[in-house]
This record gives C-alpha cells, structure tokens and sequence, in this order.
C-alpha cells in the first residue's frame, strides 16, 4: 500500500497519477475531505482507498499510515508538519517522501535508520539540486555554475507560508553566492527587467543561497557558482521585500498579500515551471559550456512528478537507507531519466551554448 497525504491536492494528485501510471498500486489517498474527492476522481482511480486523516491529529495519522509500505507527504504547510509525518513513519517502518522540508526534519539527518526518507523532494527543494549534478557528468572538472529557476502560478496559503519560511530560515543567505571555493554573502543584486532565453517576459532576478545550494557547490568542486529565482510579473516583485518582513510579525496578512499579488500576475497567462543551468568546466583537456534547459507546464505538476518518481525509486530498492534531502542522492540518473520519460516534462535539452548566446540566437537555431 502507498499513502499519499494530500493525495488530491494539485500536488499529491499529480503524484498519485505519475504512481498508478508507472504501477505502483494500490495507493491510499488521504485528506480533509474523502468523500468529495471520491466523487470527483473516484473513476480515475477505482482501486484507491480514499482516507481521511488529519495531521494535527496523532491518532488519525497513525491510523492512515498503518499498512502502508510508502508514504508521499504532499499536504503543506510542510515547515510545520513534515517532521510529523516522517518521524511517524520512521517508528511505523515505513518509506516517506516529502515535496517539503523543515527545520525539525533537516536535524534528523544522519540518525541510523533501516528505512529512507527523502525530503525538499519537489522542484525546488529536490530536482533543483539533482539537475547541476547530472549536467557535470558531461564533464571531467566543473569550474563554474549559474542557475536560474522561474517558476510561474498563484500561491496558496500552505505554499506562500512555506516559501517566507524558506527565506528567513537560517540556511538561506540573501544576496550570497559560491565565490572562490567558499560562500561569500552580499556578492550579488537583485536584477530588474531582466531577459533571459526560454522565458517569454522580462524577469526579475533574486539571488539566494540556501543549504542546497552549498551542498552543489561543494559536491562539484566549484570555484565559482550564482543561484537565482526569477520572479515573472509585477505584482509579485513590489510587495515581496514588504510582505517578507511582515510574514515575521502578521503572519496572515502576509500570506494573504502574496497569494493575491501571484494571482493578479497569472490573471490570463499560463503558469509554467523553467530551469536554466549553466555549467562552464573542462573535458578532454578542453575548455567547454554546456547549458541545460527543463521546461514544465506547471510547478505543482512538476513538484507532483518528482515526489513520484523519488518514491519510485525507493520503491525499486535504489535508494539507501538514512535521512536525506533529494538533492544528495548518491546518483540522480534514474531518477532524471524516469522524470524525462513523462510527459509532463515539455523539454528537456543540454545546448552547447552559454545563456548569453542563446540569449542572442534566433528561436530557429535552438
């Protein structure tokens, strides 16, 4: 049995499907709200048990997990209840992924363990870490690195709670970047009304550096490396630095401004999911770039198909046991390959061309 919390959610739904499609059956789907959700899905997944559970509620979760051989956590706000589910199933045996993190959840690394669990295991966190990984294996020493991730949709509360967490924790180092073999803060800017390849409108650029990023830094040998988020819209950039400080004393109010700001910015546009990964080094003696480029309708979707695919993997018997975050998995391959054999990823290509050039190169030649 697989137990998907917040198994219809955008996430956990998409999960759920990415799991029935690849096999891996029955699964347990749980929520606030079984009944209604039964209804609505229940003919796309005739051999699922519809659940309810409440995380808050110790018996209740303890309930949805037994049986279960894996659980995909999709239900958020995860900073407050990832920690919850996984040390739940650490004492019930079972398997867990997470598409969030936390503080509590990060501080179990390391602790012995006959079972895995993955966490950060989304777009970012997770596949964010495993794509510069897989890139260098086209190189024999990576000297520098640029990433941008842009990721396109409205918020919602758990999501907008989760990414002010994600910010004022203490892992995350505004403005920094990997200079030089180390981590040096106030290295960067923000960027404004910025271009860049595969991305239909100007951006804004935010630098950031969090836990995640340093463990790529140091797992390449890098010299240098820059992380960026890249915010589509106007709305979004001229309340963030705003709300980001009113999240640490109205919390509400602060989620609330963000979810209606990402709104406002999506009204009549597509969301999309965009990775854009550069990677300058050396191969056969020879100085080369190589820039890889993931494009995805959505990022929950996308979010959804990794947490799959990380309990596939699991489920497989390739996974080890222990506490980790997806990004330090000790080979991202299959995992990659499983994610690009769906077709939720729309592309997924390595250019022999640095984002400034495929900046300048006409949409014929790419």
């Amino acid at each position: 049995m697989i137990g998907i919390i917040g198994g219809y959610g955008d996430v956990g739904l998409q999960a759920a499907r990415m799991l029935k499609e690849w096999g891996k059956q029955p699964l347990r789907l749980g929520g606030r709200n079984p009944e209604t959700a039964q209804a609505n899905l229940g003919d796309e997944f005739p051999q699922a048990e519809w659940v309810k559970v409440d995380i808050e509620d110790e018996r209740s979760l303890e309930s949805f997990l037994n049986g279960c051989k894996l659980i995909v956590n999709c239900a958020g706000p995860s900073h407050r209840t990832a920690a919850r589910v996984a040390v739940m199933c650490l004492s019930k045996g079972c398997h867990h992924v997470d598409a969030g993190t936390g503080k509590n959840l990060e501080m179990m690394r390391g602790t012995p363990q006959s079972t895995v669990v993955l966490y950060a295991a989304g777009a970012t966190p997770g596949l964010s870490g495993l794509l510069p990984r897989w890139l260098a294996k086209f190189f024999d020493q990576v000297d520098s690195m640029i990433c941008y991730t842009g990721a396109f949709d409205r918020f919602t509360a758990s999501a907008a709670e989760d990414y002010f967490a994600g910010i004022s924790g203490n892992d995350n180092k505004p403005l920094a970047a990997w200079k030089n073999g180390a981590c040096r803060s106030s290295a960067l800017h923000r960027r404004s009304k910025t271009q860049l390849p595969f991305f239909s409108r100007e951006v804004t650029l935010y630098p950031y550096f969090n836990a995640e990023a340093e463990f790529v830094a140091a797992s390449l040998s890098l010299c240098d490396g820059e992380w960026y988020m890249a915010i589509d819209g106007t709305h979004v950039p001229s309340v963030l630095e705003e709300v980001c400080a009113q999240f640490l004393t109205d919390r509400q109010s602060a989620v609330k401004r963000l979810c209606t700001a990402s709104e406002l910015d999506l009204a009549g546009r597509r969301k999309y999911m965009n990775f854009i990964i550069q990677l300058n080094g050396i191969k056969n003696g020879t100085e080369i770039t190589r820039t890889l480029v993931l494009q995805a309708d959505s990022p929950s979707v996308l979010t959804g198909s990794v947490a799959a695919v990380a309990g596939i993997a699991i489920l497989e018997g390739e996974m080890p046991s222990g506490v980790r975050p997806l990004a330090e998995i000790p080979d991202p391959d299959k995992v990659i390959a499983r994610l690009n054999n769906t077709q939720f990823i729309n592309r997924l290509i390595v250019l022999e061309r640095s984002v400034d050039k495929l900046l300048q190169a006409v949409e014929g030649e790419i």
